[in-house]
């Protein structure tokens, strides 16, 4: 099986300046998905879509291939995954005649990844031939049925409705069972992406993740959570290699 794994790793991040490279317990972020891809036993190569020469020569230190950098257009504060994958595997096929049958997205911004999650969720997605794709997920902390949005005149409507009677009066424990997506793990098929134009198309595995590991790296308080966690050691996490730490400081 010819997997992909491709880590998008723009250089601009206007809630935390430089994101992708700052250090995280000695390493990169960036280098955290890195290793989690080179960990893979599924996985037959780990390419970084990137716009920026620093976090390319960063990426191909930790092991990764960068054959190209991505267009500026493609690198925005409001650019969706879906272009960047396509200009990514479009390439790939017209420069190297490379065609993954899977392509699996690690962001950088989810870097607390425990073993086997990788090959799991490609395993799940080659067990239903009939999937588009999958996705890490968690249970939701608030079940939406619970939830509200605005509507005209300052009144609520309820958010989901999906067939029920006042869903946001009914015990939780009748409604359906909900997710929250990680950001962890997509494992996609190339199909879906190219002749479906999704990122996800309409059938979704999903790749249960434990809570524990549902960091999201957005802020620095986001960071100062996650390095107490691998400081803790309580979680078994896919490290980069201890001999790459000294390679590379904070830039900012």
């Amino acid at each position: 099986m010819n997997v992909l794994a491709l880590i998008p790793a723009r250089g601009g991040s206007k809630s935390l300046p430089r994101k992708n490279v700052r250090m995280l317990a000695g390493h990169p972020l960036i280098a955290y998905s890195i290793a989690a891809g080179l960990a893979g036993r599924k996985v037959g190569r780990v390419v970084v879509s990137t716009d920026d020469e620093e976090i390319a020569d960063i990426a191909r230190h930790y092991g990764a291939d960068v054959p190209f950098l991505r267009p500026g257009p493609l690198a925005q504060d409001d650019t969706p995954d879906l272009p960047v994958f396509q200009h990514a595997l479009e390439w790939l096929i017209q420069n190297e005649s490379y065609r993954p049958e899977i392509v699996v997205q690690l962001r950088p911004t989810s870097p607390l990844r425990p073993p086997e999650l990788l090959d799991r969720g490609i395993e799940i997605l080659l067990a239903e031939p009939s999937a588009d794709s999958a996705r890490a997920v968690v249970p939701s902390g608030q079940n939406p049925f619970k939830m509200w949005r605005e509507a005209e005149g300052g009144f609520m409507i309820p958010l989901l409705e999906n067939g029920f009677h006042e869903a946001f009066n009914m015990p939780r424990q009748l409604l359906p069972r909900t997710f929250w997506q990680t950001g962890h793990l997509d494992v996609v098929r190339p199909e879906t992406i190219l002749r479906k134009k999704s990122m996800t198309g309409t059938r979704v595995l999903p790749i249960p993740v434990e809570p524990e590991y549902a960091v999201d790296i957005d802020s620095p308080r986001d960071f100062e959570r996650a390095e107490a966690l691998l400081q803790e050691r309580r979680l078994a996490v896919v490290l980069p290699s201890p001999r790459d730490a000294e390679a590379h400081r904070p830039t900012f």
